[in-house]
C-alpha cells in the first residue's frame, strides 16, 4: 500500500468519475486545484454501461461518441484551469465496482466525485455507486454536490 508518513492532503494521483452531469466540470476544476501543489496526475474516466444481455466488448456507438463528448469536455475544462489530465472510456456492468477496480489499478490517493441532489419517494438518494465506491475505495473519496437554488 502507499506510504503511510505523507501528509494529509497530498495527493499524487486523483480518479474523477464523470458522466455528462452538471457537476462534472465543478469536480474537475476542484480536482485541478487539490492536485495542483503536488502536481497529482488526473484522470477522467467514463463508464459506459453495459446489459447482461450483450458481451462487455459490445460496440455502442452513440453512447461511446457521447461519451468521448463529455471526456473532451473534460479535458477542455482542464486546460481551463491549466492543467493537463488523463481521460479514459470504460465499458462495463455496474460503475462502483469498476470505478473501484480503476482506483486499485491505478493506485490513486483520491477519488473525486460530483454528485446532483436526487429524490427518491421524497427522501435524499445516492443511488448504489456512490455508497459502493464509499464501502470499498482504498483511498480517500471526496463528494461535490453543487449548491443549487
Amino acid at each position: 500500500m502507499k506510504n503511510k508518513t505523507k501528509k494529509a492532503m497530498e495527493f499524487q494521483s486523483i480518479l474523477v468519475p464523470v458522466s455528462g452531469a452538471a457537476t462534472d466540470e465543478e469536480a474537475i476544476k476542484l480536482a485541478c486545484r487539490l492536485g495542483r501543489q503536488d502536481k497529482a496526475r488526473i484522470c477522467a474516466v467514463n463508464i459506459i454501461p453495459i446489459e447482461r444481455t450483450l458481451p462487455l466488448d459490445a460496440e455502442m456507438v452513440d453512447e461511446v461518441k457521447k461519451a468521448e463528448d463529455i471526456l473532451d469536455r473534460m479535458e477542455g475544462v482542464a486546460r481551463g484551469q491549466n492543467y493537463s489530465i488523463e481521460t479514459d472510456l470504460l465499458q462495463a456492468r455496474e460503475a462502483g465496482p469498476t470505478i473501484v477496480d480503476e482506483a486499485v489499478e491505478r493506485e490513486v490517493d483520491l477519488i473525486l466525485m460530483g454528485i446532483e441532489y436526487k429524490r427518491h419517494f421524497g427522501q435524499f438518494n445516492l443511488g448504489s455507486v456512490v455508497p459502493y465506491v464509499l464501502k470499498n475505495a482504498p483511498c480517500r473519496v471526496i463528494l461535490y454536490q453543487q449548491y443549487t437554488e
